[in-house]
C-alpha cells in the first residue's frame, strides 16, 4: 500500500430523505455477534482548518440490504442507537489513546 493512500480517507456520499447529497468520511466501522453492521461517519471536510471550526456530530448509521443493494439507514430505537453508539466512541476514544502512545514513543 503506497503511503499516500494509507491517509486518504474513506468518503461516502449519501443522500438524505430529501434528496440532499452530503460526503462523510468513514471513522469506524464494525458488525455486531448478529451480524448487523454499523458505521460512523463525520461530514467531510476538504480543508483540515475548516475542521477546527467544525462541530459536526458522529453520525451512526446501519447496513440495510434492499434486494442486492446495501443502503446506510438511520437507527430508529433509541436503545440500539444508544448502545451503538457507545461501542463507538469507546472504540474511538481506544484509536486516539492509540495514536497518542505511538506519538510519544516517536518523541523518545
Amino acid at each position: 500500500m503506497s503511503e499516500l493512500s494509507e491517509f486518504t480517507p474513506d468518503l461516502y456520499t449519501l443522500v438524505d430523505e430529501d434528496g440532499v447529497e452530503q460526503t462523510f468520511e468513514l471513522i469506524d466501522a464494525m458488525e455486531t455477534e448478529e451480524g448487523q453492521r454499523y458505521f460512523a461517519l463525520v461530514p467531510y471536510i476538504e480543508n483540515p482548518e475548516d475542521s477546527l471550526e467544525s462541530s459536526d456530530d458522529l453520525v451512526i448509521l446501519k447496513a440495510q440490504m434492499d434486494g442486492d443493494e446495501e443502503l446506510l439507514v438511520s437507527i430508529d430505537d433509541d436503545a440500539e442507537f444508544e448502545q451503538i453508539g457507545q461501542m463507538f466512541m469507546k472504540r474511538i476514544e481506544e484509536m486516539f489513546e492509540d495514536d497518542e502512545d505511538f506519538e510519544d514513543s516517536e518523541t523518545e
